[in-house]
C-alpha cells in the first residue's frame, strides 16, 4: 500500500511540476525554468537529506555505477521536454503521452532485464493495457 501512496503522490506531482514550470518557462524562458527546478529540487532534497539517516551512506557513493549518475541529467530534458509539450499540446494530453512513454520504456527494460533488474515474461495483456492506453491518448487528441 505503501508503494501505490508514493506512486500517486509522485504522479500528482509531477503533472504539477509540469504545469508550474510551463508558466515560468512562459515568464523567463524553459530551460531558465528547467535550471530553477533543478536548483530548488537540489536544495529541497538536501535539506530533507540532511534529517534522515542516510547522512553516513555517502561512503557508498563510489559503489554506484557511473552511467546511472546520468539520472540527475536526464531531469534537465525531462523538464524542457515536459514544459515544450504542455506547451503546444495541453496538460492532459501531454501527461497522457508522457506515461505511454514511461511505460513503453519500462515494459522494454523489465523485458530485457536491464539495469540489473530480473527480466519479466510480458503476455497479451500487458500489450493489450499498452495499446489501449495508446488508443486513449489518441482519443484525447481529438
Amino acid at each position: 500500500m505503501k508503494g501505490i501512496i508514493f506512486a500517486l503522490l509522485g504522479g500528482a506531482f509531477i503533472t504539477l511540476q509540469g504545469v508550474a514550470n510551463a508558466r515560468i518557462s512562459q515568464d523567463i524562458g524553459t530551460w531558465q525554468a528547467a535550471t530553477i527546478t533543478q536548483l530548488t529540487g537540489f536544495i529541497v532534497a538536501f535539506i530533507i537529506l540532511m534529517f534522515v539517516k542516510e547522512r553516513g551512506e555517502w561512503k557508498k557513493f563510489k559503489q554506484v555505477n557511473p552511467l546511472y549518475m546520468l539520472g540527475g541529467a536526464f531531469a534537465a530534458i525531462i523538464i524542457f521536454s515536459n514544459v515544450t509539450a504542455i506547451q503546444h499540446i495541453g496538460v492532459t494530453l501531454s501527461i497522457s503521452a508522457i506515461m505511454i512513454a514511461q511505460l513503453s520504456i519500462t515494459f522494454i527494460i523489465d523485458i530485457n532485464g536491464w539495469f540489473g533488474l530480473d527480466r519479466k515474461k510480458m503476455r497479451a495483456p500487458q500489450f493489450i493495457g499498452i495499446g489501449l492506453m495508446i488508443a486513449g491518448v489518441v482519443i484525447l487528441g481529438f
